[in-house]
């Protein structure tokens, strides 16, 4: 087998601003990259998560000495739960968890996020909007390929957003890229296209990471599935296990560094485990804390501070969570601390009922709402509901929160509360009356804060579970999207946050840790924010010691 040596290479860098009328210090423009604005930049540089050579460097670093660098062949063999015979190989709708995990082998963003939550272009090598933010030119990268051999294309581009936006269709990211355009994109060359807004959208750059708009080609058949990722499509069986073999074109070049990838489905976690102690998996995600001694004991474990976030939720709009001071009693009757070492041994971060933590634009001025029972004891009496007594929906959507419902039916008993559970399946959870549920929970995974509201907080959005509708609220929101000043709309989202914290209908007491768990000889592995397994499922930077 080869061994990878760095060479100069074309890779992909960080996101920057390029608004034409805005100078910049240099400690001005490291803060817009923070910010995730938006344009090209002119250097190119391996230093950034995620690009080539970065786990190896890292690995080396921690060991304190020197060592080979990542070597080619093997197939690495990944057991996941959550699969089903409704499995899609389609990018544009992945579904569960191990949809993401197979199409993130194939197909790749215009930009993608950093381990750290950040935003880096990738296919694309300018994302850029005018001074209004009334129109976005898009270039992608040149010479990159896909699997087909065909090149990647302006009309690419183009194709994938008419799909998203097809009414015909039902896909996730349609909701997030309503201001465009879409039959107004005009091609300008090979390599570049200008989409134009029906109202300002600042935040489009911050959508495009958000793991419903991988770049497809034109006349792409999802039973042909082509992509431009590091791996190539063998096989797949719908709930069973899928085949990936390596993309001898890639773009990023000595990557991937495994030969062969399969991803398999298992039925819960205690078989994770055994495939891993059998040798049978060599990488397992998305497990619980009490996993993390017996997948230590036949490999290695990295636990990720993740940016996803399971929320317990309180429709707005029924009884009794349509009196605000019902939905701030609650609030104060959970202790989040206590209910993240009980549910994750302490592991991940405790939350304030607002999600978008590692946005830069994230309030953490705003007080921590401490856990006070007596408190929400006056609130409930002041609304005439001192016997509050109420049903949660709980389910095994996520890594924890069957526990946590347990956790919080029995911290609310000290504020009078009675909370009922009623546990269902996933199929019945997310079934006909999801998004209907009284009292519920739900699981996200990292958004920036925009895009965010986009899907679950404004009237508009296709996941308004808390059926939340506050006017002061949806104006601040359009008015968020349409302030390309990153100063001036962080003030709009801070004053949108106080909104949320004070009356809106999340209770998000934690965001939860990912845990995953790899063989011994594994190496590459990487902790990552964003609340998505394996570091958003990136097994191209694997390899085997």
């Amino acid at each position: 087998m080869g061994q990878y040596h760095e060479k100069e290479t074309t890779a992909p860098r960080p996101v920057t601003s390029k608004l034409s009328d805005e100078r910049r210090t240099r400690r001005e423009f490291l803060g817009t990259v923070a910010r995730g604005a938006i344009a090209a930049g002119a250097g190119v540089g391996l230093g950034a998560y995620g690009w080539p050579g970065t786990a190896w460097a890292q690995a080396r670093s921690r060991s304190g000495h020197k060592e080979a660098g990542p070597k080619r062949g093997g197939t690495l063999n990944v057991g996941l739960t959550g699969g089903a015979s409704s499995d899609t190989l389609n990018p544009l709708n992945p579904l569960l968890n191990i949809d993401f995990a197979r199409v993130n082998q194939l197909f790749e963003p215009l930009i993608a996020f950093t381990p750290e939550a950040g935003y880096q272009l990738w296919l694309a090598e300018e994302v850029t909007p005018n001074r209004d933010a009334t129109s976005w030119t898009i270039r992608v990268r040149d010479g990159i390929t896909f699997h087909n051999g065909k090149t990647l294309s302006a009309d690419d581009v183009i194709y994938t957003f008419q799909q998203i936006r097809n009414p015909k269709n039902v896909y996730g990211g349609a909701s997030q890229i309503t201001s465009l355009d879409i039959a107004g994109i005009k091609r300008l060359d090979s390599r570049t296209v200008s989409i134009p807004c029906s109202t300002p959208f600042s935040t489009f750059d911050q959508v495009l990471p958000c793991y419903y708009f991988p770049i497809v080609p034109v006349g792409f058949d999802e039973k042909k599935p082509v992509g431009t990722g590091p791996f190539v499509y063998k096989s797949f069986t719908p709930g069973v296990s899928s085949e990936f073999v390596r993309n001898k074109n890639y773009w990023v070049r000595d990557m991937p560094y495994l030969d062969r990838v399969v991803i398999s489905d298992y039925s819960d976690e205690v078989s994770q485990l055994d495939s891993l102690q059998s040798g049978a998996a060599d990488a397992i995600g998305l497990l619980s804390a009490v996993s993390v001694a017996t997948a230590r004991s036949s490999g290695q474990v990295v636990i990720s501070k993740g940016g996803g976030w399971t929320p317990f939720t309180m429709r707005v709009d029924q009884p009794p969570f349509n009196d605000v001071r019902v939905r701030q009693a609650m609030r104060y009757a959970i202790d989040r601390k206590q209910m993240l070492e009980l549910v994750f041994e302490g592991y991940g971060t405790v939350g304030n009922d607002l999600f978008a933590i590692w946005d830069p634009s994230y309030d953490h001025a705003l007080p921590q709402r401490p856990y006070d029972p007596e408190r929400a004891k006056s609130l409930l009496k002041a609304a005439g509901r001192s016997d509050l007594s109420t049903v949660l929906v709980t389910s095994s959507i996520a890594q924890g929160t069957v526990n946590a419902a347990e956790v919080l039916a029995q911290q609310v008993k000290r504020a009078g509360i009675s909370v009922t559970l009623q546990r269902v399946t996933p199929t019945t959870f997310y079934g006909p009356n999801y998004l209907k549920w009284t009292f519920a929970q739900d699981y996200w995974y990292y958004n920036p804060y925009v895009p965010q509201v986009g899907s679950a907080t404004v009237p508009s959005a296709p996941t308004n579970e808390t059926h939340f509708d506050d006017p002061r609220y949806n104006r601040l929101y359009a008015q968020a999207l349409a302030t390309v000043d990153l100063a001036k709309r962080t003030e709009i989202i801070h004053e949108m946050q106080t909104i949320e914290y004070d009356s809106g209908g999340y209770i998000i007491p934690y965001f939860p840790p990912v845990i995953d768990a790899y063989g011994k000889n594994v190496r590459g592995a990487q902790s990552s924010k964003i609340g998505v397994p394996m570091n958003n499922y990136d097994l191209k930077q694997l390899w085997f010691d």
